[in-house]
């Protein structure tokens, strides 16, 4: 019972810290983490090291599902463009959300400037993936650079998340999807 006991407060901790990071920002004191949670900070301490490892862990057992929501849905008969802008589209559905907030992996990294904390390397490394990922798709659509046009990709794609979070940019008017296709265009993929 005592580990079905510490499961379910590790989740209420990670739900917790996911809700209020995205809501909140990072900084988010370890009295309000444990009291959204409904566990207290004796417990929280014995589950992880530190509220650091706590947000790490979130962020960390967000990934698949951001990912499979940037995925295209019938990603074995689309195109290499149709899997990239796919990515800008989904981008443009969330956006209009009440909640949305933007990237949560971005605002990490914007949030958090030291490069060692755990939250950092996790947020870092989602958005790597998402750069090699729009760098692979752009090799198998013949782009020219296909690494330039990745990084375009993800400029375009972080700058449209950021602005739409904030609230002074709204995607719904397909900008940011207009935006990647012109990139695309420009790189020569198909």
């Amino acid at each position: 019972m005592a580990s079905t006991d510490k499961a379910s407060s590790r989740d209420r901790l990670l739900d917790a810290a996911a809700r209020l990071s995205y809501r909140d920002g990072v900084f988010v004191g370890v009295e309000a983490l444990c009291r959204e949670a409904g566990v207290s900070k004796r417990s929280m301490y014995q589950l992880f090291d530190s509220k650091d490892a706590v947000l790490a862990a979130s962020l960390e057992r967000r990934i698949p599902g951001y990912q499979t929501r940037l995925t295209h849905p019938h990603p074995e008969s689309a195109t290499p463009r149709e899997r990239i802008l796919y990515v800008f589209e989904r981008l443009e559905k969330d956006s209009v959300d009440d909640g949305f907030r933007g990237c949560p992996y971005l605002a990490a990294l914007v949030e958090l400037k030291d490069p060692g904390h755990p939250a950092n390397a996790v947020a870092r490394r989602v958005k790597d993936g998402l750069r090699s990922s729009f760098r692979a798709e752009a090799e198998r659509g013949g782009a020219r650079d296909p690494e330039l046009l990745a990084r375009q990709l993800v400029l375009v794609f972080d700058g449209a998340s950021a602005r739409a979070g904030a609230g002074v940019e709204h995607l719904a008017d397909g900008l940011a999807t207009a935006t990647a296709t012109v990139l695309l265009d420009a790189a020569g993929v198909d």
